[in-house]
């Protein structure tokens, strides 16, 4: 007979990242909120559906706020001082996220809209004659 050898669960120790960056993603239906380091890796992410929201509830400024709150906790906790905000969509929580960014303790570096918006393109169809 074989003795099982016992496993050890160690309690996931969080870095401490002093530089992070925050990027949201507000869509029409959702926010998304994504924690990361300077080289891109994600520390973590939180989204109106993941704090709770269901439904049309989730595209409220309100969700956004909460998901916010969410990741504020966590910068906190790894001790983040600075932030560079990087902004993509054009959905309504996106006020709600530099609101709540802007009352917490984290300096603000840069901030960046991504917003696509289309240039060029097709032609415009021509008018009907009757």
């Amino acid at each position: 007979m074989a003795k099982k050898e016992k496993t050890i669960k160690r309690k996931k120790l969080k870095k401490k990242v002093p530089i992070v960056r925050i990027c949201l993603k507000a869509n029409f239906n959702n926010s998304i909120i994504t924690l990361t380091d300077l080289e891109g890796k994600v520390i973590t992410w939180a989204s109106s559906g993941k704090v709770g929201f269901k439904g049309s509830r989730k595209s409220t400024p309100f969700a956004s706020q909460r998901a916010t709150e969410q990741i504020m906790e966590i910068c906190q906790e790894i001790g983040a001082s600075t932030a560079h905000l990087v902004i993509n969509g054009g959905g309504m929580g996106r006020d709600s996220f530099l609101r709540v960014i802007q009352s917490s303790d984290l300096e603000i570096e840069s901030i960046k809209d991504t917003t696509g918006f289309p240039f060029g393109g097709v032609t415009k169809r021509k008018t009907r004659r009757v």
